[in-house]
């Protein structure tokens, strides 16, 4: 089975988060994700989500923080996410691959399809962040 790094960024403004719903044509269309993509070779994960939401995206990331790492296999493939915490950027996001993009709470994320690989970061975000208020 082919397995995958994947860097996936939390991006918060205030007490939302952008959510992004994968376009169709693209594997696992409708599901909702958190932003981010492939690692490339020779590339560090941080690289990975700055340089993902600068093309997915049009931002710039100011602090990313790492939070946690979760694998998840799919019937044709293992993801390795990385997940971090966006909590500076500049710039407006921007729906440059044809995906929705919505702010929304943890408790409104819930009611959304999240990839099955994220369901467990979502209802962790439910809990307050140790630390958080100290990016």
């Amino acid at each position: 089975m082919q397995t995958v790094r994947v860097a996936a960024g939390i991006i918060w403004r205030d007490s939302r988060f952008l959510a992004a719903k994968r376009p169709e044509g693209k594997p696992r269309a409708g599901y909702w994700e958190f932003p981010g993509g492939k690692q490339e070779p020779g590339e560090h994960i941080r690289q990975t989500l700055v340089r993902e939401l600068r093309e997915e995206l049009g931002i710039a990331c100011a602090t990313v923080l790492h939070w946690q790492t979760l694998s998840h296999d799919y019937p044709d493939l293992r993801v390795v996410l990385h997940f971090m915490h966006v909590v500076e950027f500049s710039g407006d996001p921007l729906p440059k691959d044809g995906q929705e993009l919505r702010w929304v709470t943890p408790e409104e994320a819930c009611k959304l399809p999240f990839l099955p690989a994220d369901k467990a970061v979502i209802n962790a975000l439910h809990y307050p962040l140790r630390g958080l208020n100290d990016f």
